[in-house]
């Protein structure tokens, strides 16, 4: 059995978290079973490189800060191949380069365009247990590139597609997906399996398990995918296709996504083009933009309102800016986006009701609504944001 297993930044950040990880590691492998482990950096060590890129510039260069993030992956594979090797088990590091890792030229959020196996595969044929520095790539012209957030889970599934692995465990501090977060809602409940789209929807959504684009991936490449805890001992939860799920819940969950600023343009020009404008250049400075509201034109002028994530906020703000698409610019922090999923909702009615019906008995306001299939999302005010995700969980019975 081919085993790709990821371990997260909290599962090696210490001395004693990679030799628990080697012992796990070694035990699948006396069991059988052929490995490729892929790392992210020790917990904390990502924030040190960035703290001490700016130290010397507020905005360094995104090649070199490539370079100068991969390393940390580095060091973890190296640190963990030889507790390996101190155990018994014969054991290769790789960095991103040498695994076969081809990304594309956008540089700190790379996309893979193609894997060459060969050299993992050699060495497992010879037995060894091979460890990948996760995150990280190269590409065409040799330039060192990295993912993006979560990239050590998208390295591990692209592996795990490009070998043809029979699973790919993801291992987190967390031992699953809950239907919601334990610590907003402590009656939460571990989900047995979840399908890829819900999945991908929860994830990107704020669920913070499995970072979206490998679910996506996973769903594209069909890699069996776990998640489970290095912690402990527990059952995982099991990211399938819908059609291997026999009992498809109303609801599989409720996520919340803090990190939300509502950007309102006021006194927008009403004439054809101006939102492919402005949209457009959203899009060249790389901004993720989600919900999407404009009002009926009057006089010849519109008001048009968008959500984005709040860590891209200045650079929106300086690309609306530089088109003067409006007369006024107003930008509200003070938003959460909460959502509700479930492969479920594409055969029954009233979901949406039971929503609004929740949320105006707490009496809270709903700013913007999205949905889609299997999702309800809703902007609301921040503070009401933990409330409305209790208040939810309890509406659909999510804890029984």
């Amino acid at each position: 059995m081919l085993i790709v297993q990821k371990y997260g930044g909290t599962s090696v950040g210490t001395v004693e978290r990679i030799t628990e990880v080697a012992k796990r590691v070694a035990q699948r492998k006396k069991e059988g079973n052929d490995l490729v482990v892929v790392v992210s950096a020790m917990s904390g060590e990502t924030n040190k490189l960035i703290e001490l890129a700016h130290s010397f510039s507020k905005d360094p260069k995104k090649r070199e800060m490539d370079l100068l993030l991969s390393s940390g992956e580095r060091v973890t594979s190296a640190l963990l191949a030889i507790a390996l090797s101190e155990m018994g088990h014969e054991t290769v590091a790789m960095s991103g380069r040498q695994a076969g890792i081809q990304t594309d030229d956008l540089h700190t959020k790379a996309r893979i365009e193609h894997i060459d196996g060969s050299r993992i595969e050699k060495e497992l044929k010879k037995g060894n247990i091979v460890v990948v520095a996760g995150f990280q790539g190269i590409t065409e012209i040799g330039e060192v590139s990295t993912l993006g957030r979560g990239g050590s889970d998208l390295s591990a599934v692209a592996i795990a597609g490009a070998l043809g692995a029979d699973v790919c465990e993801i291992y987190t501090d967390v031992d699953g997906v809950y239907t919601t977060d334990p610590r907003i809602e402590p009656k939460a409940r571990k989900l047995a399996n979840i399908s890829y789209d819900e999945m991908l929807e929860l994830a990107s959504l704020g669920a913070k398990v499995l970072q979206s684009r490998s679910v996506e991936l996973a769903k594209k490449l069909n890699v069996n995918l776990i998640t489970r805890s290095s912690f402990n001992n527990n059952e995982g939860t099991n990211i399938l296709r819908e059609e291997d799920i026999m009992e498809k819940p109303l609801v599989s969950g409720i996520a919340i996504d803090k990190n939300q600023a509502r950007v309102t343009l006021r006194g927008v020009t009403d004439k054809p083009g101006i939102a492919a404008e402005i949209f457009r250049k959203l899009a060249e400075e790389g901004v993720n933009v989600d919900m999407i509201i404009q009002n009926v034109g009057v006089d010849g002028a519109t008001n048009l309102g968008f959500t984005i994530p709040n860590n891209e906020l200045n650079i929106a703000r300086k690309a609306m800016e530089d088109i003067q698409a409006s007369e006024k610019i107003e930008i509200d922090e003070g938003i959460v986006k909460v959502s509700i999923v479930g492969v479920g909702m594409k055969s029954h009615s009233g979901v949406a009701c039971t929503a609004f019906d929740t949320l105006a008995d707490e009496r809270i306001n709903i700013q913007m609504i999205s949905t889609s299939e299997i999702k309800i999302s809703m902007v609301i005010s921040a503070k009401y944001g933990e409330l409305a995700v209790r208040a939810l969980h309890d509406a659909y019975k999510l804890d029984q």
